[in-house]
């Protein structure tokens, strides 16, 4: 089975591909010549997510999947939520976002926080969507330096190493991105074989 992912992220590829190992052959854009630029105008992750995986279904008439990830952190109300790739702005550097995130949190003793993915599919035109959260705290500084994005501000509970800290077969195992993958992959097997 061929499924294009709505996504030119490299980690995200790798993440997805480590995940659903040889049971699907996951594409993307750049594999079906699609360079266009899917604006993500929804206020909400599954919004994001069920945009770019519908613009790829209509344009391009392939089964497909799409995501929009998260970090929602409580004392800020959920922010930066689905802002996260552009909360400190357009430009989406993700040390300029994670200066903003821990400067307002300065203040602040509550540091719970929560990665969460969507992902929504697209197979024969019928949608659907899977949801993964890993919940956590933010730290006061930058720890590790694998990993992307807010991952080196971000530990899971449980555990004492930031997301940039752990192995990325570690951090695979445990994600907000497994999570949904892992959904996405079980209803693939169920109903797809």
């Amino acid at each position: 089975m061929k499924l294009v992912f709505a996504t030119n992220n490299r980690h995200k590829l790798d993440e997805v591909r480590a995940i659903v190992g040889d049971r699907v052959e996951v594409l993307s854009l750049k594999d079906i010549d699609c360079y266009d630029d899917i604006p993500e105008t929804a206020e909400t992750l599954q919004g994001n997510a069920l945009i770019k995986a519908r613009y790829i279904y209509e344009k391009y008439g392939v089964d497909c999947f799409a995501d929009d990830t998260g970090l929602e952190v409580e004392a800020l109300d959920g922010a930066p939520g689905v802002y996260s790739a552009r909360y400190a702005g357009e430009e989406c550097d993700p040390e300029a976002n994670m200066q903003k995130l821990l400067h307002n949190l300065t203040e602040k003793n509550n540091r719970n926080a929560q990665f969460r993915t969507v992902i929504a599919l697209i197979i024969n035109g019928e949608e659907k969507l899977f949801d993964g959260v890993v919940k956590g705290v933010i730290t006061t500084e930058k720890r590790g330096e694998s990993g992307f994005g807010y991952d080196p501000i971000f530990v899971p509970e449980g555990y004492s190493e930031s997301f940039a800290q752990m192995s990325g077969e570690m951090k695979n195992g445990i994600s907000h991105r497994f999570r949904a993958t892992q959904q996405l992959a079980n209803y693939l097997k169920e109903n797809y074989g």
